[in-house]
């Protein structure tokens, strides 16, 4: 026989014989699809749209199961029930972090996005304490909102109703907003220092929902020894992050320890308190990553809601006309159904960030493993249709009671739930509710085609669900 085939014909076998003592071994796992060798199920998943795959493999195997990303089992939970059971009723063993190669190139486990153990306690406690001394969930940052939104309608005045892409507006806003409290300042919206790393995170969250980014993740010896989207992706992240560390630079000179002005300020002077701790978190290397997660997270997760929000209210000129006659009487339970209603449908984090069960657990019959990866599918919580009829169709109603009063929904879980829950969500819900509250009041919105021809799929379905570009014009009311 010929030794070629004979050596591809045993490295198979061992590799067979490897997946089968990972699936028998230690932990008894959930059933799934047969994987190949080192490829594992990756043929039958959709990069363009994991979300759909998943989807279509739980009609097979049930709302817990197994695929294999490569060589490493993960455990997929779909649907409410077995969301519910994992992320809220055994939240502390499902709150670790799972593998993401790409980004853990740059932020070697540093930040608060992917971090996991007591550095993430440390470093979201921290965060959420500072952030809302900031006024995060009280009245001043509120004020700070409303300002920036009429900055932002000032701008869209500027288009003079003619056609225009809104995605760099609507990115301005919300960063504006999260860099008030990171920088103690504000850019303009021409600033060309601004707009060149607005750039930046509308380009890499464009690349980290490409499917080249979820094959790189499943196969990292892509990422060092071949050229792709992911180099673009390190490079951008690389120049933020200097960026952010001028920044600190400039605050380490000009800093007050009695008086802290930004996010920044406070990290500073935690630092100069530990100094003689040598297991300290609170570093310099830290706090770059933190905010420069911050930086993104407070960025892009709106401002593409608003934007995709927008495309849906194009889409829907009933539903943007009935929101803003309620604007004018002041009731608003039809306009925070809508907000509800875009968040649902968009569907803007389709399966989560990976995460990982801390210890082993058994779970519905199975033992899982420490550190096995787990992959939360929120598209079946969100798109669920026994609560929401028709989920593929944009009805503001899956909010409403047969009253016509707002109801609120437990499957309604866009920013994920419990400990792993988005530390700015409450940001977000008043930035959404008041960019585009105060848009409706200002603007009658004009699609370039008819609305029945607008299209609002994805063009990614990654990391995060993309929306087509479009054309918008704002005609003052």
């Amino acid at each position: 026989m010929d030794p070629v085939v004979v050596l591809v014909i045993s490295l198979s076998c061992i590799l067979l014989l490897s997946l089968w003592r990972q699936r028998s071994g230690k932990g008894r796992l959930p059933p799934g699809p047969m994987p190949l060798p080192i490829l594992g199920n990756i043929l039958q998943i959709d990069a363009k749209n994991i979300s759909k795959s998943l989807t279509n493999l739980s009609k097979a195997y049930g709302p817990v199961f197994t695929v294999y990303l490569g060589t490493r089992p993960t455990v997929v939970l779909h649907g409410y029930e077995a969301v519910k059971e994992a992320l809220i009723d055994h939240g502390e063993v499902f709150s670790g972090i799972g593998s993401f190669p790409v980004v853990e190139r740059v932020t070697k486990g540093l930040g608060i996005l992917l971090t996991t153990g007591n550095r993430w306690k440390v470093m979201r406690r921290f965060s959420v304490m500072t952030l809302r001394n900031f006024g995060m969930g009280k009245r001043s940052i509120e004020d700070r909102v409303q300002e920036e939104a009429r900055c932002l309608v000032e701008e869209l005045r500027k288009t003079k109703s003619l056609p225009c892409d809104p995605t760099f507006l609507l990115g301005c806003a919300p960063c504006n907003v999260i860099c008030s409290v990171i920088f103690h300042n504000r850019f303009d919206y021409k600033d060309q220092h601004f707009l060149y790393f607005m750039g930046k995170f509308n380009e890499n969250v464009k690349i980290l929902s490409s499917p080249w980014i979820q094959i790189c993740n499943n196969f990292p010896v892509l990422i060092d020894y071949f050229p792709g989207s992911h180099k673009k992706l390190l490079k951008n992240i690389a120049d933020v992050k200097q960026y952010v560390l001028e920044k600190v630079q400039e605050h380490q000179e000009s800093l007050d320890m009695d008086n802290p002005r930004d996010f920044i300020d406070c990290f500073l002077i935690k630092m100069n308190k530990e100094k003689g701790n040598q297991q300290t978190e609170f570093t310099t290397e830290a706090l770059i990553n933190i905010v420069t997660d911050l930086f993104g997270a407070g960025t892009e997760t709106t401002s593409t809601t608003l934007r995709y929000g927008l495309l849906l209210l194009l889409k829907h000129p009933e539903v943007t006309a009935k929101v803003q006659e309620e604007i004018d009487q002041v009731i608003g339970r039809h306009r925070k159904a809508v907000l509800h209603e875009i968040q649902r449908y968009i569907d803007l984090i389709p399966i989560n960030l990976p995460r990982a069960v801390t210890c082993d657990i058994k779970f519905r019959n199975y033992l899982i493993p420490k550190g096995t990866t787990i992959i939360t599918s929120l598209t079946s919580v969100l798109h669920d249709s026994k609560e929401f009829p028709n989920p593929e169709k944009f009805d503001p109603g899956h909010f409403l009671d047969k009253s016509g009063k707002f109801k609120k929904s437990d499957y309604f879980m866009p920013f994920s739930t419990v400990k792993r829950i988005c530390a700015g969500e409450g940001l977000a819900r008043m930035e959404l509710f008041l960019f585009l509250t105060t848009i409706l009041q200002n603007f009658h919105l004009k699609s370039l085609v008819d609305p029945k021809d607008l299209d609002t799929t994805p063009v990614f379905n990654g990391l995060v669900s993309v929306p087509p570009a479009y054309q918008i014009c704002f005609i003052p009311i």
